[in-house]
């Protein structure tokens, strides 16, 4: 089966409370996509976290002592480091106009995931709004399987992504922060190559390369492209989590 990348048309702007199940099917109806089990639907981060109200005013956010010095250190706004000290578990690099922390959802990421872009709040300053990643993304992501396997009666797998930068490469990539009904990794050890030779070190970090091409079918400005249906994965599905993809650290070569 040829893999397929399918833009959802038609997700307005999404709001605290509203119902992404909701959207999303009214959106495939629009796309003329009639979901088959092993389906993957890929959602943008900002879309999810708005959903849930993870909006902040800056001007509600009162800096602490450390953010206050973290923040001539990276020369950012110092309500904006308060937050991405609140999402975080540790500071792990710092310099002009990127924290580098290791987020409290277990990756490793700039700024927390704390973004300006694509945000507009109801009332103030627009530039005073800030947007943080979604509370779970594997909780949010479980939660929209079942509604939709209730909709439709589909087994779908559903997941969350955001844009990541890498430390040994140049530029962001469509990277995996939540997911559900789908492998994140994909262990191919022991199987053999063209020549008979077995396979012995080869993880395939098959969620990410996912959200990478879906990614590419979003775009990153203003597209208006924050969902993707996806036909033809080509491996099996099964339960998966963001767990499985992070890197334990006595293997982390880069802290």
């Amino acid at each position: 089966m040829p893999l397929t990348f399918t833009p959802l048309p038609k997700i307005p702007l999404i709001r605290p409370g509203d119902d992404l199940v909701e959207i999303l099917l009214n959106s495939l109806q629009a796309a003329h996509v009639t979901l088959d089990d092993g389906d993957i639907l890929v959602l943008a981060q900002k879309i999810v976290s708005k959903a849930e109200g993870r909006q902040v005013n800056l001007k509600t956010v009162k800096p602490s002592k450390e953010a206050i010095e973290l923040a001539t250190r990276s020369e950012k706004d110092a309500r904006l480091v308060e937050l991405i000290l609140r999402e975080s578990r540790a500071v792990l690099r710092v310099r002009p106009g990127t924290i580098i922390v290791e987020h409290r959802l277990g990756f490793i990421c700039s700024n927390a995931g704390v973004d300006h872009s694509n945000v507009q709040g109801d009332e103030g300053n627009p530039e005073d709004w800030v947007l943080l990643l979604p509370e779970n993304p594997d909780r949010t992501a479980l939660e929209i399987r079942r509604k939709i396997k209730i909709s439709t009666g589909n087994r779908v797998g559903v997941m969350i992504i955001d844009s990541h930068g890498r430390p040994w490469r140049l530029g962001t990539i469509g990277m995996t922060i939540g997911l559900s009904g789908l492998p994140g990794l994909v262990d191919r050890r022991g199987w053999p190559d063209l020549f008979g030779y077995k396979l012995k070190i080869t993880l395939v970090a098959a969620a990410d390369e996912l959200a990478a091409a879906a990614s590419l079918v979003m775009g990153e400005a203003a597209e208006r492209i924050p969902a993707v249906h996806v036909r033809g994965f080509p491996y099996p599905l099964r339960e998966g989590s963001l767990g499985e993809l992070l890197r334990p650290k006595t293997q982390d070569l880069f802290r």
